[in-house]
């Protein structure tokens, strides 16, 4: 089923799988344009379990809106129980209608899914296409804040979107590019990155909201992934052992890495730079060891 959007949808992508979704009905342009805080994720349910920062932020705030953007058409799900016998193509018709259920639940202010199937972005052709997609988005919403896929995780899908993204922001007017830029947990997280280069965001506030985020995502708890255990357990063993001789500040936190620098300075190698927090990390461990072994 294409959303009552159809003829919207076309401003932001080619794709005539792709959907726009904007829960107090508002056209795109405006919907989208009043984003402050924007996610780009990979998946449907990505954006809860990495960007829920931005949305509890935005969450009946004025002058704040969340809009989430999700790149692929999640018809590769895992299966099992009622959903063991759906196809790709129902499967994709679930997952769908679960982001704009997300999207209500969350209020966000406009929710795009660009349904494109996981292995054509791994290609040059569709990584074309998925950056020109996001940065139509990016000009028309004009965020301050980015939540997207951190470069350490081990989702290679994750890895190729927040490729695209990069590209995409590089792609706008310096002046225009968002002020923050995180890269988020979501197939690995960052707890092993030193203290002082880690960006704490503090996702205490609403954890019934949190849950019912994802919990939305029937297809993905009841066939067979429990993130509604994982992401909220994430952020609770996160606060706790973030703070190694003192009380818990907070009682729950993602961590987040400033992916800032990257789309700000263009002659930044983003391997070697993921590698450097890898390389603090690596003598940290060597330098403690090294007073005892």
């Amino acid at each position: 089923m294409r959303s009552d959007y159809a003829h919207e949808i076309e401003k932001i992508s080619e794709n005539s799988n792709a959907d726009f979704f904007a829960p107090d009905r508002l056209p795109l342009q405006e919907a989208l344009g009043r984003t402050t805080h924007l996610a780009i994720g990979a998946h449907s349910d990505d954006l809860e379990i990495m960007a829920y920062h931005g949305i509890v932020e935005c969450y009946g705030e004025d002058g704040k809106w969340f809009s989430g953007v999700t790149c692929t058409d999640g018809g590769g799900s895992s299966r099992v129980g009622p959903y063991a016998k759906y196809s790709n193509l129902e499967m994709i018709e679930v997952r769908k209608e679960e982001q704009r259920q997300a999207a209500m639940v969350g209020k966000y202010g406009a929710m795009i899914q660009l349904c494109c199937p996981s292995s054509s972005i791994m290609e040059v052709r569709g990584a074309e296409f998925l950056k020109a997609d996001l940065l139509r988005t990016l000009e028309i919403a004009r965020p301050e804040i980015v939540y997207t896929h951190n470069p350490a995780d081990k989702h290679d899908t994750h890895i190729a979107v927040l490729q695209a993204a990069i590209r995409a922001m590089h792609a706008m007017p310096e002046d225009e590019r968002p002020k923050k830029v995180y890269g988020c947990e979501v197939w690995r997280d960052l707890d092993w990155m030193m203290d002082e280069d880690k960006i704490p965001l503090d996702v205490s506030s609403r954890e019934n909201l949190a849950n019912a985020l994802v919990g939305v995502f029937d297809s993905q708890i009841t066939g067979g992934k429990r993130y509604d255990r994982a992401a909220v357990g994430r952020r609770y063993a996160n606060a706790t052992f973030f703070y190694a001789t003192a009380h818990d500040k907070i009682e729950q936190v993602t961590f987040a890495m400033d992916l800032t620098p990257l789309v700000h300075d263009e002659s930044l190698d983003v391997i070697e730079y993921v590698v450097a927090y890898l390389d603090r990390f690596r003598d940290d461990v060597h330098s403690k060891l090294s007073r005892y072994f």
